[in-house]
């Protein structure tokens, strides 16, 4: 199975690689709309594989899959007082030199014709719809992903229909075995008559709606007599049950036992059901307010993260996972030989709008070098436009985001040795779909 498992990372990378360059995509299409001049648009880090030259701009693939970029000419703004065609001596300060390097380098790319071309000149609300661009063909991508899965392949729900798994003895909870021995009583179900693909309709002549209602149901009725409505092969009848008290595992956490509750003995079908685009939209609402709680904590996740990589502790299920560690999940999925090929499909497709979900909450962190950096810059120059007319003031000057790039440095740098951690973590310790 060597070769799924290789086959399912590249299938995860090859979608990744597509999400990055339709992210660039999302920046590069407005950018050119508004007329700024974008010399490169490359897909990946580090040497290049290919690139080819179309009009102003060259297009390529790079070996490192991990991002992509475009490279839009004037990002940063002459120093205030510069002739912004000329460039300047660095000054001597470490941090102004820094800056002024910067600078510098924005302006090589400037050439006669482009002073209208640059980002900087752009109008603030430009500026923020370019660099929105990314982040919401992201976003687009997570909900064309989820809506493939929720309304074509489906949600796997329980129905309260006995399934071929169903147990045909009472094996106490406290018992870690699936097969009965000889001694174990039958269950209720099995004395009843209960037969696989029976669908349990209602309970003392109360309907039950799901397989959770039936659970409920039953278990809080306890031990007795009860009624059981079912349909056999399209007919409908009722049952006579004795239910007996057992205790089971909590419905809501499974290491908890509730005492003496009611007990059926059967298991339900689990089916794929499709949901409607509300749904779609409520999935991707709640699971984009889950991505960014979970990005205000990712520090300490990080924390967690560094002592599963160097102390062996077990790898928390719900913390960050890298590209790697997404990209062993693939071939996990698609090289495990428990689930169905449906089964597959769906987690495939799952991971990759969640990744996508991530990468668009993630890159609208306002801070720099992110997407959201560059967007809370067009914001903040927006609004001091909008104060200065306000108050009868002169327009004020672009925002000068070269102020903070000794900060965008040492972000940057964080950022690289968080990835370079999640990669190993990645390695030595992954997380697991199958625990």
């Amino acid at each position: 199975m060597i070769w799924l498992t290789i086959a399912g990372f590249a299938l995860f990378l090859l979608g990744l690689a597509a999400s990055i360059a339709l992210h660039e995509l999302g920046h590069m299409i407005p950018a050119k709309r508004f007329g700024v001049r974008v010399t490169q648009y490359m897909v990946g880090f580090g040497p290049t594989i290919w690139s080819k030259r179309k009009g102003e701009t060259e297009y390529g693939v790079k070996w490192i899959p991990l991002g992509g970029y475009i490279r839009m000419i004037g990002m940063l703004p002459p120093r205030p007082g510069d002739d912004p065609t000329k460039l300047r001596r660095v000054s001597t300060g470490p941090f102004q030199g820094l800056i002024d390097s910067a600078r510098d380098m924005a302006q090589e790319e400037v050439g006669p014709g482009d002073e209208n071309r640059v980002f900087y000149r752009k109008k603030w609300w430009q500026k923020v719809i370019i660099m929105s661009g990314g982040p919401l063909m992201n976003f687009v991508l997570a909900f064309v992903f989820f809506a493939i899965l929720l309304m074509f392949i489906g949600v796997q729900v329980y129905k309260p229909i006995v399934s071929p798994q169903t147990t045909t003895c009472v094996i106490p909870a406290t018992e870690q075995r699936a097969e009965c021995k000889p001694g174990d009583p039958a269950t209720p179900a099995v004395k009843a008559g209960l037969k696989v693909g029976d669908e349990i309709v209602s309970f003392n002549g109360v309907k039950i709606a799901s397989w959770e209602d039936a659970q409920e149901k039953i278990r809080s009725y306890g031990a007795g007599p009860a009624k059981l409505g079912i349909v056999r092969n399209g007919q409908p009848s009722t049952l006579d049950v004795t239910l007996v008290a057992q205790d089971r595992p909590n419905r809501e956490d499974p290491k908890k036992m509730d005492k003496n509750v009611g007990y059926l003995g059967v298991a339900p079908t689990r089916v794929y059901e499709t949901q409607s685009i509300g749904a779609v939209a409520g999935h991707m609402v709640g699971l984009t307010g889950e991505v960014a709680k979970s990005m205000l904590n990712l520090p300490e996740k990080m924390v967690g993260v560094w002592h599963a990589a160097f102390s062996g502790e077990e790898r928390d299920r719900q913390g960050p996972v890298g590209v790697v560690g997404a990209g062993r999940m693939g071939g996990e999925i698609l090289s495990s030989d428990v689930l169905s090929g449906k089964d597959k499909l769906a987690m495939f497709v799952s991971l990759l709008g969640g990744f996508n979900l991530a990468i668009g909450v993630f890159n609208l962190l306002p801070l720099l070098p992110l997407d959201g950096g560059h967007i809370a810059g067009g914001l903040w120059e927006g609004l001091k436009r909008a104060f200065a007319r306000v108050l009868g003031r002169p327009e004020p000057r672009y925002v000068d985001i070269a102020k903070v790039l000794p900060l965008t440095y040492v972000l940057a740098m964080v950022m690289i040795i968080m990835a370079g951690l999640l990669v190993y973590a990645d390695v030595v310790n992954p997380i697991r779909l199958s625990g």
